[in-house]
């Protein structure tokens, strides 16, 4: 299991890193004009915290694999990032829009990407959680 928690660790920073662009690539200065400074503010700060916490579990995946694998602790841990991914993943389905990505080849290979990610990932938590 310890190979897998590699893996979502270094799929996790990489995760974290790329929450960089999205206010460049999602157009964010032009496409939240027209929100409140609060509400404008809060998108920022709320995908920092988002990306500074992926890359901080990514690490503790990386580093602390074996005791997660290994002490109650750390299966207790596996549960929650467990519910939490399960949880994203019923998101991918539920408030994700189909409009946004059927019919669209990259938008629909991202979608599915992101099915098999988060699916893994509360796969892999839980197993582990269960051992």
């Amino acid at each position: 299991m310890t190979i897998h928690l590699t893996i979502i660790g270094i799929s996790l920073i990489a995760l974290g890193l790329v929450h960089i662009i999205f206010p460049n690539y999602f157009k964010w200065k032009s496409e939240l004009s027209s929100l409140s400074l609060i509400n404008r503010q809060m998108m920022y700060v709320h995908t920092f915290f988002i990306a500074l916490m992926l890359l901080l579990i990514g690490i503790l995946c990386i580093w602390g694999s074996n005791e997660i694998v290994s002490t109650s602790l750390g299966k207790k841990l596996s549960l929650g990032l467990g519910i939490f991914c399960a949880i994203r993943l019923l998101f991918q389905f539920v408030v994700y829009s189909k409009k946004l990505w059927f019919g669209k080849l990259f938008e629909t290979i991202v979608h599915y990407f992101f099915v098999c990610y988060w699916g893994y990932l509360s796969g892999i938590f839980l197993i582990i959680w269960g051992q």
